[in-house]
């Protein structure tokens, strides 16, 4: 079983960073093989709705010059997803929105079935609306949604300081112990 985990922020080690971290330290816990892509500071475009890849089908996007099909692979060779975005003027970064716009036309329905979860870093508020964005994704693409005993936030402002929400850290010890359920129900 893999996981591959998406970080979205241009903070190579912020508290989106430290989020993602909690998830796959207890997935690899569970035995579940993860792979780390830290996206935010590649230079990623968003989708320019040519919809080549639709015609093509061959789940590449067709735009030049950046990562964005490695990183389509990677979510087709992964049986779990999970994004990572801090909380930007209560929406999504800019490479996060990159990533679900372009893989999501160039995957088509090849995504179906996977295990998806957002996680979110967040000041004070505005992550619910960046937690609803990413899910939004894994449910168009028909993936199953993984949650917790609390939205996947952890809440903190300067770099590493998520480390001290309690509760945070509890979700996504627990968010990651719910995907490890699913995926071992599910390849069982």
């Amino acid at each position: 079983m893999k996981v591959v985990l998406f970080n979205g922020s241009p903070r190579k080690k912020g508290n989106t960073y430290h989020c993602l971290n909690i998830v796959m330290e207890e997935l690899e816990k569970e035995g579940i093989e993860c792979e780390y892509i830290w996206i935010g500071m590649e230079k990623l475009r968003g989708c320019t709705a040519c919809l080549e890849c639709i015609e093509n089908d061959d789940q590449r996007c067709v735009l030049p010059g950046d990562k964005m099909n490695e990183y389509i692979q990677a979510m087709l060779e992964s049986d779990a997803i999970i994004i990572g975005s801090p909380t930007y003027f209560s929406d999504l970064s800019t490479n996060t929105k990159a990533l679900i716009e372009r893989a999501g036309y160039a995957t088509g329905r090849h995504l179906k079935h996977k295990v998806g979860a957002a996680v979110v870093a967040v000041r004070r508020a505005g992550a619910n609306h960046v937690f609803s964005s990413i899910n939004f994704f894994f449910l168009i693409k028909e993936m199953i949604v993984v949650g917790s005993t609390y939205w996947n936030l952890g809440i903190g402002k300067k770099p590493g300081e998520v480390l001290g929400d309690e509760e945070g850290v509890e979700t996504f010890q627990n968010l990651a112990k719910n995907i490890a359920h699913v995926l071992k129900k599910l390849k069982s």
